[in-house]
């Protein structure tokens, strides 16, 4: 997805949404033997919106259509994947029923909005198709008894590049959005997915889990304190987003590991850690570096923290730590989580430890 410099950033839509197209085009095939391409639909706010159909199918009692995903400019795992959604009448009084097909995961853990066992449909795009051939149904005067199933050719390969995994969803992809719409770097998918894993993590008991920065990050502290996956949270850049979603859904215990750079940023009050919204002030990591007998000028002339600490040595490294574990609290304070901070370095070596250092 490339786009000219001086062109704003394109807006897509979601699996949901695309899902309810196909079911829309699907539905009305079934119930009238003819088909719309492309198909309109009503998103959650009012928008409406319409899609041009991938394929379409049908056969006694079912019909078939599927929609490309347009993830827009937002560098989406799911864009161009195939949505399809094939429905059959069901049971007289049965009402809208959903199944999983291939590529759609199913729910095996407790903590998600879905009951175990129910396929990977979120609550709000189940609401948009079934608001959807109720309305086409009762448009032709009859009940809408109707099963959904909803397939992703290819699902299962693209859930292992998300959290699904680790949510336990198995066996492919979630179909989600609360708003049809899919904004370009929005990052609210990646933070929904933080809230969801402290969701999963509280309904499985855990005591203590860890927000990470990165793959390196999170595999010390998997080995240093023995985590199950549940217990990992990709917290990237988002500190701020996991910091206060625990906040107010807490746990007794919050590891939170990353390299020097990030750390350094968090300890100066940054709870987005991404090097396009926040930097370094390397004036407050020289005054932080002359508390600990730095040299400040030194410090205050270095490229990134990683140069500054490796040239001031572990006692900057510690006081960074222990300044980002204060923040850290600053957020979770009234919510008794304990902190502790691991600070590493680009292979992997602890370089600095802030708060209790034991499995919860």
């Amino acid at each position: 997805m490339t786009r000219a410099p001086d062109r704003p950033l394109r807006t897509g839509f979601t699996t949901g949404a695309c899902a309810t197209a196909a079911a829309a085009a699907a539905c009305g095939a079934l119930v009238t033997g003819e088909w719309v391409d492309p198909v309109e639909i009503v998103l959650p706010r009012g928008q409406r919106v319409a899609f041009g159909l991938a394929t379409r199918a049908a056969g006694p009692g079912w019909a078939r259509a599927s929609v490309l995903k347009d993830a827009g400019d937002d560098p989406d795992v799911t864009h161009g994947a195939e949505i399809v959604a094939r429905l059959r009448h069901g049971a007289p009084g049965q009402g809208v029923t959903f199944r999983a097909g291939a590529g759609v995961g199913i729910v095996t853990l407790p903590g998600l909005p879905l009951a175990v066992g129910e396929p990977a449909i979120n609550p709000v795009p189940r609401q948009m198709m079934t608001r959807t051939v109720e309305m086409i149904a009762a448009a032709r005067g009859i009940a809408a008894d109707f099963e959904i199933e909803i397939s992703v050719p290819g699902g299962a390969a693209l859930a292992e590049k998300t959290w699904n995994p680790r949510l336990g969803i198995v066996g492919g992809l979630s179909i989600l959005g609360t708003t049809g719409i899919v904004r370009p770097f929005s990052c609210a998918a990646w933070i929904a997915s933080i809230h969801r894993g402290v969701d999963v993590a509280r309904a499985a008991g855990l005591r203590h889990v860890a927000g990470a920065t990165g793959a390196t990050s999170e595999a010390v502290v998997r080995a240093r304190f023995g985590l199950p996956d549940p217990a990992l949270l990709d917290m990237g850049d988002f500190a701020g987003g996991l910091l206060k979603y625990l906040a107010r859904h807490p746990v007794p215990r919050l590891t939170i590991a990353g390299g020097v750079g990030k750390l350094t940023k968090l300890s100066q009050g940054a709870m987005d850690l991404h090097s396009a919204r926040s930097q370094v002030d390397f004036a407050a990591l020289a005054a932080l570096g002359a508390r600990v007998g730095a040299d400040p000028a030194a410090i205050a002339a270095c490229n990134t923290a990683l140069q500054a600490v490796t040239l001031a040595g572990p006692p900057l490294a510690q006081v960074v730590a222990e300044a980002a574990r204060a923040r850290a609290l600053q957020v979770v304070a009234a919510a008794g989580i304990a902190v502790d901070v691991v600070m590493i370095d680009r292979a992997g070596t602890v370089l600095a430890t802030a708060g209790p250092d034991d499995p919860a």
